[in-house]
C-alpha cells in the first residue's frame, strides 16, 4: 500500500543525487535492555510528502523520531535522511523537529527569541518572513512567558523553519491552537511541501491526519501495521456501522442484535443504537423486521476505527 510521491521534486538536493528519498530506514531495530521498542522498521518517505506517523502510546513512534534526528542510533539497520547520516542532516540544518513542549526562554520576547535563534545558524531565513510563515507577526513584541499555549506552540514552528530545512518533524504540532490557526498552520505545510519539503508528524488528532496527510503510516509494537492513503487504511477497517434510532431497546432487543452473526458490537446513545457488525445488511434486515428501529444509516468506518483494530494485541 505504499505510495509514491506526485509532488515537486523540491528545492533541497539529496546527498545521493535526484530520486534519493528524504527518509530511508532499512530494518531499525532499537532495544533498551531487555525492552525492544522498535522491532523492524521498514520506511522510506520521498520528497515533498506529507507523512502522517501514528501510533497508541509505546508504539515506538518517539524512538523512531528520535534515530531520524540522530538523538540515538539503531540496535540494528540504518537510517538516512536525504542520503546522510541522521547527525550529518541535522548539522546541516536540513532537518528540524517541533516539540509538544520546552525549549523556549519565557523572558524573551517573541521577536528576540526568533532573532536569537536566527543567530545560531549561518544561512537563517529572514526573521520577519519566518514569523510572518508561522503567524506571529502580531505577537512580536509579546514577553513569550505571557504567550498561551498555541502561541508559543506557533513560535516553536517559526524557530524550525529558520534553517529552512528540508525534512521537518512535527510531534502534536497544533496542540493549544484554535481552529484558525491550525487551519493557517496546515496551509503553509500544504505550500511547503509543494516546493519539496517533505514533513513528518505525529497526532492524537487523527481527523488532522485524515485530512492533510498524503501518507498515512501506522506504527505498533515497534512494527509497522498499515502505510498508504488514508482511503485505503481506513478500508483496512473491516465492516460498517449501522445507526438506526430505537428509543429505549430492551435488554431482550438488544441481545438479538449481539447474537447476529459478525455484529463486533452494540452501543446505545440515547435513541440511537450503533452496530458495528461484518455484514451490514443483515443488521438492517433484522432491525426493521424485528424491531421498532426507524431512520437507518449505513457508515463505512472511519480512521479512529481502522486505528483501533490494528493496533490492538488480536491484530498484532
Amino acid at each position: 500500500m505504499k505510495t509514491t510521491s506526485t509532488l515537486a521534486a523540491g528545492r533541497w538536493p539529496t546527498a545521493t543525487g535526484p530520486g534519493a528519498p528524504a527518509l530511508l530506514l532499512s530494518g531499525i531495530t532499537r532495544s533498551f535492555g531487555a525492552v525492544q521498542a522498535v522491532r523492524g522498521i521498514d520506511l522510506r518517505i520521498e520528497p515533498g510528502e506529507v507523512v502522517a506517523f501514528l501510533g497508541p502510546n509505546g508504539a515506538g513512534k518517539t524512538t523512531t523520531l528520535d534515530l531520524v534526528l540522530g538523538l540515538g542510533r539503531p540496535t540494528s539497520g540504518t537510517v538516512e535522511v536525504l542520503g546522510l547520516p541522521p547527525r550529518d542532516a541535522v548539522a546541516r540544518g536540513l532537518v528540524s523537529a517541533v516539540m509538544q513542549s520546552g525549549g523556549l526562554l519565557t523572558d524573551l520576547t517573541v521577536r528576540e527569541t526568533v532573532q536569537y535563534v536566527a543567530s545560531l545558524f549561518p544561512h537563517a531565513r529572514p526573521v520577519e518572513e519566518v514569523m510572518a510563515d508561522a503567524g506571529i507577526t502580531p505577537l512580536a513584541d509579546r514577553v513569550v512567558g505571557k504567550c498561551s499555549g498555541g502561541e508559543q506552540q506557533r513560535l516553536r514552528v517559526a524557530l524550525a523553519l529558520l534553517p529552512d530545512p528540508a525534512l521537518l518533524l512535527l510531534d502534536e504540532p497544533t496542540t493549544g491552537m484554535d481552529v484558525e490557526a491550525r487551519r493557517s498552520f496546515w496551509s503553509t505545510v500544504r505550500r511547503d511541501a509543494e516546493r519539496g519539503r517533505t514533513v513528518v508528524f505525529a497526532t492524537h488528532y487523527l481527523e488532522e491526519a485524515d485530512q492533510y496527510a498524503d501518507r498515512i503510516v501506522l506504527v505498533s509494537g515497534g512494527l509497522i501495521v498499515a502505510d498508504g492513503t488514508s482511503a485505503e487504511v481506513r478500508a483496512l477497517a473491516s465492516g460498517r456501522v449501522v445507526r438506526a434510532t430505537l428509543p429505549s431497546p430492551s435488554a431482550a432487543v438488544l441481545a438479538a442484535l449481539r447474537d447476529l452473526p459478525g455484529v463486533e458490537s452494540v452501543e446505545v446513545r440515547g435513541e440511537h443504537v450503533l452496530v458495528r457488525a461484518a455484514d451490514s445488511d443483515a443488521v438492517a434486515r433484522h432491525l426493521y423486521t424485528h424491531t421498532t428501529a426507524h431512520d437507518l444509516e449505513i457508515t463505512a468506518r472511519g480512521l479512529e476505527d481502522a486505528f483501533l483494530d490494528l493496533t490492538t494485541e488480536r491484530a498484532r
